[in-house]
């Protein structure tokens, strides 16, 4: 491909698939593609998409439904589905979208430019979601040097260290759409993350959907998150350093104290519990009790100072009755949650719960109970933020600027290193501020924010 191409990359879901996105990009930009933000002026489309509940797959094919659109205008332009989506759904997805010209599952990125060159000589339906289960995509990337083109602010940066998930929850597909556990090489990690630094980035996330069961899968070293932490905190110039997700069952006390001693280590700690009902949990395969779950936030509490820890929760399970949502409530006041991502259950394919829910009636919670329950949910993890950010007002914090402001582009914004957010007046250059850690004085508390002056 001789011709300067235009490509437009819409992500959704997690982290991972932002860092995933950015492959794509750095892949396609050797082939001659340039990024646009104008989806219409585009001669590829990619769309990453999640999985992860009914709504984000529904989400990613209306999606597709509006760039048919753009199509019938600009016929030679390609439209691709990559993801967790198109990992699961594979051909599938022609019959539903036939105007799709590729989709690439998950573990098949570095397949991306030959799949695209195969679009565009006018190939139809191009698929690759062939994925080995004992290959990982890090086998290509740790051979090569890794193209991302970066979609952040230049302050912060996304960096995969471990894919796949080993432990089967009952609700969730992520063990089906992206494999097992395959830890990347701790070499390929810190050079990655040194070419951050050199690139002027101040704070690095390291990701995986099980981020703290890094290294577990090792047969040649001994070699696990804490001893990457200590590796991390050693590079010039990388001034923060941030980790999700956690599993409960794989958050050490090494993991734990190396948040406590590392200076560079941020002190925050996301942690799903899901249900704070231990029938609930059980049904789920969690394999915790809430009891573990509560000592576990206990212990961080106790040894991490001024701390924040997050979490995750799951309303309307099949089977779930009022007094097991009811712990679920109380939990979050007990584990001293600052924030949680909070769902209804939907079901999906080749999950355990999702033939429950479909065979058993009396196993379906209704959709208004569900809706319900989350409102109840999501008031009870706002008023424990803001209760929580009240303490704040007053004292004056370490802030890493991110940008401007989304609500009001007059204002600076960044993260507190527990990663509370603060937004912030200056009578400074805002631009001369983006990427400094600045002293912010908290003049008022919101619910999930700080408003502060610098």
């Amino acid at each position: 491909m001789s011709t300067l191409r235009k490509i437009y990359v819409e992500t959704l879901g997690c982290q991972m698939n932002e860092a995933d996105s950015e492959l794509m990009l750095g892949l396609l930009a050797r082939e001659g593609f340039a990024p646009t933000s104008d989806p219409e002026s585009a001669d590829l489309l990619i769309l990453n998409t999640c999985q992860i509940r009914e709504q984000a797959t529904g989400k990613a094919f209306s999606q597709l439904g509006r760039w048919a659109k753009l199509k019938r205008k600009r016929p030679h332009m390609k439209i691709a589905m990559a993801g967790c989506t198109a990992q699961q759904a594979g051909d599938s997805v022609f019959k539903r979208a036939p105007y799709v010209d590729i989709v690439m599952g998950t573990q098949n990125i570095h397949d991306l430019p030959k799949l695209v060159r195969r679009a565009f000589d006018d190939e139809r339906h191009v698929i690759a979601v062939d994925r080995q289960k004992e290959k990982s995509t890090f086998d290509y990337f740790d051979q090569v040097s890794i193209p991302q083109v970066r979609q952040d602010n230049g302050v912060s940066a996304w960096v995969t260290i471990i894919e796949g998930c080993n432990y089967f929850c009952t609700y969730c597909v992520v063990p089906y759409t992206r494999g097992r556990q395959i830890s990347r090489k701790p070499e390929s990690i810190l050079d990655e993350v040194q070419r951050l630094a050199e690139a002027g980035y101040k704070e690095v996330t390291l990701l995986g959907q099980t981020v703290d069961a890094y290294g577990h899968d090792f047969n040649d070293r001994r070699y696990d998150l804490a001893d990457l932490f200590e590796a991390v905190n050693a590079i010039d110039g990388i001034e923060r350093i941030r980790f999700s997700t956690s599993h409960p069952l794989d958050l050490s006390d090494r993991i734990i104290q190396a948040v406590a001693d590392l200076p560079k280590l941020m002190e925050h700690i996301h942690i799903p519990m899901q249900s704070g009902d231990n029938d609930v949990l059980h049904r789920m395969r969690r394999g915790h009790k809430a009891d573990e779950y509560f000592t576990l936030t206990d212990k961080i509490h106790d040894r991490i100072t001024d701390v924040s820890i997050t979490g995750d929760y799951i309303v309307g399970f099949p089977g779930e009755s009022n007094e097991q949502f009811m712990n679920s409530v109380y939990s979050v006041g007990r584990s001293g949650l600052y924030m949680a991502n909070t769902a209804v259950y939907s079901a999906r394919l080749q999950t355990p719960a999702a033939i429950w829910e479909t065979r058993y009636e009396d196993q379906a919670v209704s959709d208004e109970l569900k809706q319900e329950r989350l409102q109840t949910l999501n008031e009870v993890v706002r008023k424990q933020a803001a209760s929580q950010n009240l303490a704040y007002e007053g004292q004056t914090v370490e802030v890493l600027v991110e940008g401007p402001s989304r609500r009001n582009p007059q204002r600076l914004s960044g993260r507190m290193r527990n990663n509370r957010m603060v937004n912030f007046d200056t009578d400074q250059a805002p631009a001369s501020l983006v990427g400094q850690l600045v002293n912010v004085n908290i003049v008022e508390a919101n619910d999930f924010s700080l408003l502060g002056k610098l």
